[in-house]
């Protein structure tokens, strides 16, 4: 089912003094672009992006802001306060990243702050998709001089709900979409994961020492994505979330994604609990790559979603995603790039 609305998508772009470019659409407050360098100083996109036209036609959330609930909600409804709210059910009897008209799906306000930074604005009414309160969110992007995009969320309610925000830009360093990303090297600061059934958390904390779901040490996304893993089978490989070894309260080393053959470096800091990493196992040929003949294939991309738990609200034991009425959410997530040299030089 393809968007009917009489807005109009806008562009917005960011550059910081380096030369790295970041381009964005209001309609889901979509990164459309990053351009950074590799090792010989040229740049080139590292996320996946869509002609414009597409953008408004069913897709994997490519580039989006996520809301009001990202990653999934079981059975699409949770009790709050002893009542009980039932919510859009887009992924079978689950949500699915706060259902079919969730942030991803609405035209942001965008107001241009200065050459680097922009502010994103939404109004999200009372029961939206099933979710409690008039909810307001402001999302900022920014890119400073060290090269990062440092993301800051905020939210405020009238009334106590649920809340759970990420980016959900696909990245592939190669900067070349008809390359897959299996070959890049990963490592993921999370000494444990959250095992699935189906696609929603058993509740357990499963530690990830010494086996495929281990990336302590970095390693290549190949290297253990085709093992005899019920994991990874259940989910066509990578996705889940991995329970981050630091403070929420600081902003930490979440993971780093590294490109042996252009020398991309990419480091996520961030203040949320837990991290999202899939390896594009949705993308099936059917999207196009704008101004190519070719299409995204599965692995065409990989996302680094900081959030919180999926379907916490219905899990006690997980940290909460409680927003009480009037209080002020606020996260912070930063994509550091950068570039090492060949090692075998």
């Amino acid at each position: 089912m393809s968007i009917k609305t009489e807005q109009k998508i806008e562009t917005c772009l960011l550059k910081n003094e380096n030369g790295l470019k970041l381009s964005l659409i209001n309609y889901g407050g979509r990164i459309t672009n990053i351009e950074v360098p590799d090792r010989n100083g040229n740049f080139g996109n590292v996320v996946l992006n869509l002609d414009e036209k597409d953008y408004l036609q069913p897709n994997p959330f490519i580039g989006a802001l996520i809301g009001r609930y990202a990653n999934r909600i079981a059975n699409a409804g949770f009790h709050l306060n002893e009542e009980f709210f039932k919510v859009d059910n887009n992924e079978g009897e689950n949500c699915l990243h706060g259902g079919i008209g969730g942030f991803d799906a609405v035209f942001w306000t965008i107001e241009k702050l200065s050459d680097t930074k922009v502010l994103l604005t939404y109004d999200s009414p009372h029961l939206e998709m099933g979710f409690p309160g008039n909810l307001k969110v402001k999302v900022s992007y920014e890119l400073t001089k060290a090269n990062e995009l440092k993301i800051d969320y905020y939210a405020i309610c009238d009334m106590e709900t649920v809340i759970n925000l990420t980016q959900h830009s696909y990245f592939n360093l190669t900067a070349n979409f008809g390359k897959k990303i299996i070959d890049h090297e990963v490592f993921i600061n999370a000494d444990a994961f959250l095992p699935i059934s189906a696609t929603i958390p058993t509740g357990e904390l499963r530690a990830v020492k010494g086996g495929a779901f281990d990336f302590n040490t970095p390693k290549r996304i190949c290297a253990d994505i085709n093992e005899n893993d019920e994991q990874l089978k259940t989910a066509g490989g990578y996705d889940h979330c991995f329970i981050l070894n630091n403070n929420p309260e600081d902003l930490s080393l979440a993971a780093t994604a590294y490109d042996p053959e252009s020398g991309r470096f990419l480091e996520v800091f961030t203040t949320e609990p837990g991290m999202q990493f899939y390896t594009g196992n949705s993308l099936d040929g059917s999207l196009k790559i704008p101004n190519q003949s070719g299409k995204y294939e599965k692995r065409s991309g990989f996302c680094f979603e900081t959030q919180h738990f999926p379907d916490s609200p219905n899990q006690p034991d997980f940290p909460s995603v409680i927003l009480q009425a009037g209080e002020e959410f606020s996260s912070t997530t930063v994509y550091k790039f950068s570039v090492k040299a060949r090692e075998d030089q």
